[in-house]
């Protein structure tokens, strides 16, 4: 479970750091939409180093709970802006390449190891609500 929970650290990173780069590559000129990037990646940030302590301390439930929404939300976010827009921004395809399909396969693999982990410790007995 620590394996899984670490791997979601790490994969949460990756997505705050392409969304980062991102926004400082250009999208902070997108109105609200460069926002959102600064904040998806300020939230991966401190999400990823919460579930990468668990080495030390396991993180509540809440925590997963929380990397997984954002995860989850950044994945909306992308698949909104390739169809109905966000905030009147869109895109199209796995553009900009590399950056897009590296954060769809974080956000996505993050989930899974998320969940993954969330069963097992239901599966276990041992869910920590609070911390």
């Amino acid at each position: 479970m620590r394996v899984l929970t670490g791997a979601a650290g790490v994969l949460l990173a990756a997505s705050g750091v392409v969304h980062a780069q991102l926004y400082v590559d250009g999208y902070r000129y997108v109105h609200v939409v460069g926002v959102l990037f600064v904040v998806q990646a300020a939230a991966s940030f401190g999400l990823a180093a919460l579930l990468l302590a668990g080495g030390f301390l396991r993180p509540p439930a809440l925590v997963h709970l929380a990397a997984t929404g954002t995860a989850l939300g950044a994945l909306a976010g992308f698949a909104a802006s390739r169809t109905v827009g966000v905030f009147g921004f869109t895109e199209r395809g796995l553009q900009p390449a590399p950056q897009a399909l590296v954060s769809i396969l974080a956000e996505a693999a993050t989930v899974l190891a998320l969940l993954t982990a969330g069963y097992v410790t239901v599966r276990r007995g041992k869910v920590q609500v609070g911390a």
